[in-house]
């Protein structure tokens, strides 16, 4: 296998850190990134192949195009994004952006670092671009997006899964294959993460099992040029009907747009 460059989200911990390792194993060329600039340098220090790391608080909108701008100006080759980070339901909180915290965090902050990378990914081609989701899955309400009435936390969880999911299908459908795939997972169910367990969740599955499943879609041999799929950790599955909808896919970009300006 030949030695790629990585940019993972959310390595400074769970899923992330162990996609980490595991991707440095393979001597690839890892970037990191995380919120606290102590802990992605603590990670970066127990790697043994090259890492350079990118500090970013996904939760503003104004920190992603910093984030962005800082990889284009130091990176000549992105060869694999690996969209994991994520934050679980709770309290009805707002980012920075005054949108509501699941949906700036798990899903606008993606479509904004990956549209912005999309150049620089072309240009490493072939490139992938793998988004960490969920089974848990809810359709957006797009006369309530931030859900300001009836608020749930998981369903907040769920609907920007969803939505990430559906932003995947509809950028795969824009994209030759054979320059960039985007492939979306559910890596496994309740791994032992800090968000499972904080949300009083039991732990089902190993976090070996969801890294091997995520490394599997950043560099397997196996899904070169597969694109516009979405798997239940290994085994490719249908999510909720909502995000194979064009009509939703396209509602839902433009909604995007809108929201990350």
């Amino acid at each position: 296998m030949s030695a790629k460059t990585i940019l993972i989200t959310g390595a400074t911990d769970g899923l992330g850190r162990g996609v980490a390792e595991a991707l440095a194993d393979q001597g690839h060329t890892l970037l990191l990134h995380g919120r606290s600039q102590e802990r992605l340098d603590a990670v970066a220090g127990t790697l043994d192949t090259t890492v350079r790391t990118y500090r970013a608080d996904l939760a503003s909108l104004r920190a992603v195009r910093g984030l962005t701008e800082e990889l284009l100006r130091a990176e000549d080759r992105i060869d694999v994004l690996v969209a994991n980070a994520g934050i679980g339901g709770g309290a009805r909180q707002e980012s920075a952006d005054g949108y509501e915290l699941s949906f700036a965090v798990n899903y606008l902050s993606q479509f904004l670092l990956i549209t912005r990378l999309l150049g620089r990914l072309r240009a490493s081609a072939p490139a992938r671009i793998v988004l960490v989701s969920s089974l848990g899955q809810a359709p957006v309400d797009f006369d309530d997006v931030m859900l300001e009435h009836g608020y749930e936390g998981m369903r907040a969880y769920c609907q920007s899964k969803l939505a990430q999911i559906a932003f995947g299908f509809r950028l795969a459908g824009q994209l030759d294959p054979a320059q960039v795939t985007v492939t979306s997972l559910h890596p496994a169910t309740f791994m032992p993460t800090k968000m499972v367990l904080a949300g009083g969740g039991r732990s089902l599955d190993s976090l070996a099992r969801g890294v091997a499943a995520t490394i599997r879609l950043a560099v397997g041999p196996e899904l070169e040029g597969v694109t516009g799929v979405f798997y239940d950790r290994e085994h490719q599955a249908p999510p909720n009907p909502w995000a194979a909808d064009p009509g939703v896919q396209e509602r839902l970009w433009q909604l995007s747009e809108q929201l990350t300006a």
